[in-house]
């Protein structure tokens, strides 16, 4: 039975192509042929057909499924074989063999592939392979490259197609074409260009100029410029963003520990870990949705931050009236118990959700990016991000500012003693700052969840970090958090092209010792309970 669908879909298949697919006659003859140029070009002058049916033919091909007896081409499906010239099926003559493929003709057949999604009907496509194209484009290519042009009609494709046909033209014999070439590419931004542009400036062995009209180097020499300003551009714009981003991520790490640091002068080593389990709690409802609403699985993440502060803060206030509260004064005995819970924290993780990393995976209206500048790609997920930093950012300094917990915090911080004179319940505020502390960790880690994995040491990477991001903006001041937060990200980010990760780390910490060494008080004046 299976035998019998799977011949009756093959029967479909090739009368199928029997319906549509026809082949020039002298395209089959220059395949069936011994010449090797004239195989290229029918292959090119196949791509550039554009159709499903060519695409098909160069597919067989690639897979050695076309063969031919004398001057006739068969695409063989089973033991059913379909003459691409006349396009009648029957069974495949005996005596027929596979067309040889070598690797010039391999080359030239993934570059056709390659080209025949510029006939795609996904605008998308077609423009992503416009620009690839680009860095291989060869004069053999033309055809296909031309008539994809004639036929497209969306501008920035065709703007892309321009320059992707400028890019074959480079190796052209025709010096004009090459000038002409030349000049249009100075309007690219593709750097993959810059190989082609800069080959023509080299020497040849006997010293001789590898381009030898001058006029056609000097408008590579400009071409090439245009394009390495581009680049610079780019790149001072993508560090730029990224260093945002990053500022963005230590600011959500960071501000719950301004809270608890800043505002209470509790070291809390643990503070990673409650940002880790803000991370947990985003995979849990994202596995809950994923099991019982799969239909709203992008709504996860509204879900999971609500969650994430509940859960994170609910810890946090649990670990402030069990554990905390009996250490206020004794900074030392603070740091190794929350160092301890951190420990403890980390192994419960590993006994519920294992030691392996778990897959947080964004909701489709975060995946993606937008393209600027022709090749930056500004990623959905961080852009959103950067604007929930901020929007957090507003939301703690409302508290603070306008609401009897933030007047009482404030109350508590600058005079407890009076605080308490007055019947604030000082104990219920420093459970409640904590945990308000604890779970902005929680939505610092619902964020993070989204950049990378999702692990029981993720709140490790972050805490040396958050530290020097308290202490650098000034302990409790929350500007300075922000301030000192983006402007770490960006130095961060412009320092680790010059270099490295690990010496771009070292030199910020230098930088904050000797910046703390000259002003202790961070960038704000200090305020807050460590006073004093």
């Amino acid at each position: 039975m299976i035998l019998r669908k799977i011949l009756l879909c093959c029967g479909i298949l090739l009368l199928s192509y029997q319906a549509q697919a026809k082949l020039d006659v002298a395209l089959c003859k220059a395949l069936a042929g011994d010449d090797p140029d004239a195989r290229i070009a029918a292959v090119n002058s196949i791509a550039a057909l554009g159709s499903a049916e060519a695409a098909a033919t160069l597919r067989a091909l690639n897979q050695e499924e076309l063969y031919f007896k004398g001057d006739t081409v068969y695409l063989a499906v089973g033991e059913q074989a379909t003459d691409l010239s006349s396009g009648v099926t029957a069974n495949l003559p005996d005596g027929a063999d596979v067309i040889p493929l070598n690797n010039r003709l391999r080359g030239a057949l993934q570059s056709a592939l390659s080209g025949i999604q510029l006939f795609s009907s996904n605008k998308a496509e077609r423009l992503t392979a416009a620009i690839a194209l680009q860095k291989q484009a060869t004069p053999e290519q033309l055809p296909l490259l031309n008539a994809a042009y004639i036929k497209e009609k969306d501008p920035q494709v065709g703007a892309e197609l321009q320059l992707l046909i400028a890019a074959a033209n480079l190796q052209s014999d025709d010096a004009a074409l090459r000038l002409a070439a030349v000049k249009t590419l100075i309007n690219s931004t593709n750097a993959g260009l810059r190989p082609q542009l800069q080959k023509m400036l080299t020497k040849n062995a006997d010293g001789s100029d590898s381009e030898p009209e001058a006029a056609i180097r000097i408008a590579a020499v400009a071409s090439l410029q245009a394009i390495d300003r581009h680049i610079a551009w780019t790149e001072l714009i993508g560090n730029l963003f990224y260093g945002v981003s990053l500022g963005s991520v230590l600011l959500l790490a960071a501000l719950g520990l301004a809270v608890s640091f800043g505002l209470m002068g509790i070291i809390n080593m643990a503070h990673g870990e409650l940002l880790m389990i803000g991370a947990y709690t985003t995979y849990v409802c994202q596995m809950v949705f994923r099991h019982y609403f799969p239909g709203a699985l992008d709504a996860y993440l509204l879900a999971a931050l609500p969650a994430a502060f509940l859960v994170s803060g609910g810890i946090g206030m649990l670990l402030e009236r069990s554990v905390i509260r009996w250490l206020y004064g004794r900074p030392l005995e603070t740091l190794l118990c929350t160092w301890g819970i951190s420990l403890m924290l980390m192994q419960a993780v590993r006994s519920i959700f294992g030691a392996q990393n778990v897959e947080v995976a964004n909701p489709s209206w975060m995946s993606g990016g937008v393209t600027v500048m022709g090749s930056l790609v500004l990623s959905y997920n961080r852009i959103i991000i950067i604007f929930f930093a901020l929007a957090v950012v507003a939301a703690v300094w409302l508290i603070l500012n306008k609401t009897r917990l933030g007047l009482f915090v404030r109350a508590v911080t600058q005079n407890r003693r009076m605080a308490d004179c007055v019947g604030v319940a000082t104990g219920k505020i420093d459970m409640l700052t904590f945990g308000l502390g604890s779970g902005i960790a929680g939505l610092g880690g619902v964020a993070l969840s989204q950049l990378g994995n999702v692990g029981p040491d993720l709140g490790q990477n972050y805490i040396v970090d958050s530290f020097m991001v308290v202490v650098l903006g000034g302990v409790g001041q929350l500007a300075g958090t922000v301030l000192a937060a983006f402007g770490l990200g960006e130095v961060n980010k412009f320092l680790e092209p010059l270099a490295g990760a690990v010496m771009a780390k070292i030199v910020i910490l230098v930088f904050i010792i000797i910046f703390i060494q000259r002003r202790p008080q961070g960038l704000f004046a200090l305020k807050g309970r460590s006073v004093e």
